[in-house]
C-alpha cells in the first residue's frame, strides 16, 4: 500500500549472493529522499550496478526488502517499476529508428497513451528536438546518451537512475550533461547516479554514498562529509628562512619546507586555533609574506576512506 513519506526509496537489510558464492551486497540499508540527487561512489566491482539492478527490479535480493515510492519492488513490481527510469551505462537501443520513434516506443512499453506534447518537451529539454527525425546511428556518442535519458523519461517516472552518465563523453559534453541533470532535479525528478568522476558527484550531489566490496561504508550530505572528513591546510609563506623547529610552535604540528609553514586542521577546529597560531608567530617575530588556505577535495576524501577499509 502506498504511503505518504519524504523518502522515495527505502532499502532494508538487502544482501545479494550469487550461486557461485560471490556476495555482491552485504546488509545494505539506505534511504533516498524525494527530489534529491544521490551519488553512489565506489571502485569497479564494489556493487554499484548490482544495487541499482535490485532497486529497478532487474534481479532479486537474497534477503531484505526494497520499497519504491511506497511499493514493494517484488510483490508490487509493476507499480514500483512505473516510477523508475533507468539510463544504463551501455548504449542499448535500436540504431535504425529515429529519435522520436524510439522515445515514443519507450512510453508505449508502459501502456501510456500517446502524448506528443510531453515527448516534444522532453526532447527540447535535452536539446534533441532538432534531431528528432534522425536515425540513432547517425548521432554522436553524447547525443546517443541523451536519447537514453529521453527514453528513460518517456513514461514520466519520479526516479531516474543514471549509471555512469558521463562515461565516454568529452569534457564539454560532460558539463552539458551536468546542466541537464540539474534541470531534471528542478523539475522534481529524484536522481540516483553512479560515477567514476568524483568531480561529477562534487558538482551535482546533495548526498553521497560510498560502497566497496558490497558494503555501504557511509551515506552523508556532501557538504557535511567534506566538512567532517576533509582536511584543511593553512600555508604561511614567511619572508625569511626560519631556524626550524621552534619550541613555542611545537603544539601546532607544523611542517616547514621552502620558506612555508603548513598547518593542517579538520572541520571541528575553529578560527580560534588559527588566531592562536598567528599570535604565536607574532611573538616569535616571524614576518608573514602570504597566507594561503586549501581544503581536501571529495576525491581525496574518497580515496582515503577506501584505503582505510582495505
Amino acid at each position: 500500500m502506498n504511503t505518504q513519506t519524504n523518502s522515495i526509496i527505502e532499502i532494508n537489510s538487502v544482501s545479494k549472493k550469487y550461486d557461485s558464492g560471490l556476495e555482491a551486497l552485504k546488509q545494505i540499508n539506505l534511504t533516498v529522499n524525494e527530489g534529491e540527487i544521490f551519488a553512489l561512489l565506489g571502485p569497479n566491482g564494489a556493487g554499484k550496478t548490482t544495487l541499482i539492478s535490485l532497486i529497478c527490479g532487474l534481479c532479486n535480493p537474497s534477503s531484505g526488502t526494497v520499497t519504491v515510492a511506497g511499493f514493494d519492488n517484488q510483490t508490487e513490481y509493476k507499480e514500483s517499476r512505473k516510477r523508475i527510469g533507468l539510463v544504463p551505462q551501455e548504449l542499448c537501443t535500436d540504431m535504425f529508428v529515429s529519435v522520436y520513434e524510439t522515445v515514443c516506443y519507450s512510453r508505449g512499453l508502459f501502456g501510456l497513451k500517446k502524448n506528443p506534447n510531453f515527448i516534444e518537451q522532453v526532447l527540447k529539454n535535452l536539446s534533441l528536438w532538432e534531431k528528432k527525425d534522425q536515425l540513432i546511428r547517425s548521432l554522436s556518442g553524447g547525443m546517443k546518451r541523451r536519447v537514453l535519458i529521453a527514453k528513460a523519461l518517456a513514461h514520466e517516472p519520479k526516479i531516474l537512475f543514471l549509471d555512469e552518465p558521463s562515461a565516454g563523453v568529452d569534457v564539454e559534453l560532460r558539463k552539458t550533461m551536468w546542466d541537464t541533470i540539474l534541470k531534471l532535479k528542478k523539475s522534481g525528478v529524484t536522481i540516483i547516479l553512479t560515477t567514476h568522476y568524483i568531480e561529477e558527484a562534487e558538482a551535482l550531489a546533495d548526498r553521497i554514498g560510498i560502497i566497496t566490496k558490497g558494503e555501504l561504508l557511509l551515506t552523508e550530505k556532501k557538504t557535511t562529509l567534506m566538512e567532517k572528513l576533509g582536511k584543511k591546510q593553512l600555508q604561511i609563506h614567511t619572508k625569511e628562512i626560519l631556524n626550524f623547529p621552534i619550541k613555542s610552535l611545537e603544539k601546532f604540528n607544523l611542517i616547514y619546507k621552502n620558506n612555508t609553514l603548513t598547518y593542517t586542521y579538520h572541520g571541528e577546529n575553529t578560527a580560534h586555533s588559527i588566531n592562536e597560531l598567528l599570535d604565536a608567530l607574532k611573538k616569535e617575530q616571524i614576518e608573514i609574506k602570504e597566507l594561503e588556505s586549501k581544503k581536501s577535495s571529495l576525491e581525496e576524501i574518497f580515496v582515503e576512506l577506501l584505503h582505510s577499509h582495505e
